[in-house]
């Protein structure tokens, strides 16, 4: 039990240390992003992978509020054959670049999740994603890599052990939904 507790008490102190000014650029451009009807998308690997999936998963349902339009979310780490394809017909680095390609519109939001900040993949999403004059967003620990340099507003996990970084990135997620869903409530007539 003294493990647990300790690593509860490092991720309780990572999670305090962790920039609310960044989250709050962040919430405001997610806010932004459903104002004008686009579509937040996310991508990251591995244990990065499913936090995107959860997140878009959680802005997809959390939010609801009848009456008001739905935020407008997909993860490009959930269709596993066109992931597949990509690495298979040309390299792993394709594989989100290639689907944002597709599935881009003007107004839409690029989240890009990495615990190094240094994964090709999602540094070639973000890299075509500003080159479109896409908003991007990058969620990182281990100081923030090359990711952090790139994405236009960002959050840096103040950690270098994977678990809590990936546990930081997951609770500010739950962050995020919830407050977007409150602002949509919000909006409903008194």
């Amino acid at each position: 039990m003294e493990n647990i507790g300790a690593y509860l008490e490092s991720l309780a102190a990572t999670l305090s240390a962790t920039p609310h000014a960044a989250l709050q650029s962040i919430e405001q451009s997610l806010w932004a992003t459903y104002q004008r009807d686009g579509t937040i998308i996310i991508c990251g690997n591995g244990g990065s992978a499913a936090t995107a999936s959860h997140f878009a998963c959680d802005l997809a349902k959390w939010t609801i509020c009848k009456g008001q339009p739905r935020v407008r979310s997909t993860a490009l780490t959930d269709n596993v054959p066109v992931m597949l394809a990509w690495s298979n017909d040309t390299h792993y680095e394709r594989v989100f670049v290639e689907q944002l390609m597709n599935l881009y519109r003007p107004g839409d939001t690029l989240v890009a999740i990495s615990g190094s900040g240094n994964s090709p993949s999602v540094l070639r999403a973000v890299e075509w994603a500003n080159e479109q004059g896409v908003d991007t967003i990058s969620m990182t620990g281990f100081g923030g890599g090359q990711l952090d340099k790139i994405a236009q507003v960002g959050v840096i996990a103040p950690s270098h052990f994977m678990p809590e970084v990936e546990d930081v990135h997951m609770a500010i997620c739950h962050a995020l939904a919830v407050s977007i869903g409150k602002r949509i409530k919000q909006l409903l007539p008194a």
